[in-house]
């Protein structure tokens, strides 16, 4: 009887002990959606812009590679087939996926993004749910847990400027800071239940360690030195082709938007190929191909390679570069002039917006410039900060070259007793003979604010003027 007490105790002992000898291992993140670079782009081909670079990185460095598109490009146009609309959307998401898994790259998102023709990033932010997109990309960074994004510069340049390439640089800055921060979006990192568990993600905060940016400036020169270059002609020692090569076989899905292109070069041999891109003006992306530093989490220089562990040593700029890393400041305007006026958005926009993020070595156009097509009418968006009791009177003066006209916005207008007040002058470019257009230098706008007699302040923006050219 003693012996069957003590077996029974054993028994009822033996799970209690096996417990504490035994963990039960915890669920950890989910490895096959790990990413070394999150590439965020916003229309399926913009991914061909970085491609020569991610070239390198997948099959020569063995990084992992995922790509976001912000919208699926339903507004674009369709030079192959007639699907338009959200159909074209359908056929430009499978364009993009076939890309991408032509360089290896299997996972790819697509966010709710309208895509937006416009070069406005306000626009695209607005027509997107900025928010709620916002949101998602916080998500996937959280799900892909990068040490590096790649993105769009945000920013105002002539070239495409594109509203659409700006807003996804503008959501990468911001996940990038977001992501790591348990109490934003808290769901996402909330642990799941068994009840209502559908709610919460049971995700982990997660910081990437630095941030880049390309752009579709068309005088790409003003960003050497802003970042590390990477040469496109560099021949890839694991796939014995230039960089620009394996890119350039990668955009051949995209035919709504390069029918013309890829077929003609899918004709090509090899050494016309060669021979086609030795020429720079044939070239589709520069050589080298500068990635813009944006910022970074970890002790980082401006001009280092993305992945020091792996990359060769970059040349160092001058010892007068400087690049600042650490926590967030708000920014502070310091003190303002009882009345003042400026060039509104979506200029004032990305002034504050790089103060907020900390963007210190971010490149800005020296002075506001924008192309837009000859007879367009032109939008002066301006912004007039007051301090309380300021004068509300203020006189609008706009100069323009000898061709244009103004609209309106010039004259005297009373403000109402508020910090802030948006007004605009709009302006009628002139028409000019497309032969003529070729070559042209950019007029410049300036409209200037008095009260009283005295100055509170210009809005200056160069215009060039093009055959063709997004809306303002």
């Amino acid at each position: 009887m003693k012996q069957l007490a003590m077996f029974v105790f054993a028994s009822l002992l033996a799970p209690l002990n096996s417990g504490a000898q035994e963990g039960k291992p915890l669920s950890a993140p989910d490895e096959r959606y790990r990413a070394d670079i999150l590439l965020v782009v916003a229309h399926p081909d913009d991914e061909g812009a970085a491609t020569p670079y991610l070239a390198r990185a997948i099959y020569d460095e063995h990084k992992r590679v995922a790509v976001v598109f912000t919208t699926r490009g339903g507004s674009g146009g369709n030079d192959y087939s007639r699907e338009h609309g959200s159909a074209l959307a359908d056929v430009r998401e499978q364009e993009a996926r076939q890309a991408c898994s032509a360089l290896g790259i299997t996972n790819v998102w697509f966010l709710d993004g309208q895509d937006t023709a416009s070069q406005n990033v306000l626009n695209s932010l607005a027509n997107w749910g900025h928010g709620a997109n916002l949101e998602a990309l916080v998500r996937i960074v959280r799900l892909t847990r990068p040490d590096v994004i790649l993105s769009w510069l945000p920013g105002t340049f002539i070239g495409e400027n594109h509203g659409d390439h700006q807003a996804s640089g503008v959501l990468s800055t911001e996940a990038f800071d977001l992501a790591g921060d348990p109490v934003a979006f808290p769901a996402q990192v909330a642990g799941a239940s068994k009840r209502l568990e559908p709610y919460l993600e049971n995700l982990t905060p997660w910081q990437p360690k630095k941030i880049y940016f390309f752009s579709d400036a068309s005088d790409e020169k003003q960003f050497m030195e802003k970042g590390p270059a990477y040469s496109v002609k560099e021949i890839s020692p694991s796939k014995k082709k230039p960089y620009w090569r394996i890119a350039l076989d990668a955009a051949k899905p995209h035919l709504t938007q390069f029918p013309g292109e890829i077929h003609m070069l899918s004709k090509l041999s090899d050494e016309q190929l060669n021979a086609m891109m030795s020429d720079p003006t044939h070239m589709w992306w520069s050589e080298p191909m500068t990635l813009i530093f944006g910022k970074a989490a970890v002790p980082t220089q401006l001009w280092e390679a993305i992945f020091p562990d792996v990359e060769p040593r970059q040349k160092e700029p001058p010892a007068s570069v400087e690049v600042e890393s650490g926590p967030l400041v708000i920014f502070d305007s310091g003190e303002r002039k009882p009345l003042t006026l400026a060039l509104g958005d979506p200029w004032h926009f990305y002034a504050e917006f790089r103060h907020a993020h900390k963007l210190n070595n971010l490149p800005v156009a020296r002075v506001p410039e924008i192309a837009v097509k000859d007879g367009s009418i032109v939008g002066i968006p301006l912004v007039v900060t007051r301090k309380p009791g300021a004068a509300r009177e203020i006189t609008l003066k706009a100069a323009v070259p000898s061709g244009w006209k103004v609209l309106s916005g010039e004259g005297k207008f009373f403000l109402p007793d508020e910090e802030i007040s948006y007004l605009r002058v709009e302006v009628q470019s002139p028409e000019i003979p497309e032969k003529e257009l070729k070559g042209r230098q950019a007029d410049s706008i300036l409209v200037s604010g008095m009260v009283g007699g005295k100055s509170v302040g210009e809005a200056g923006l160069k215009v060039l003027l093009r055959s063709s050219a997004l809306p303002q």
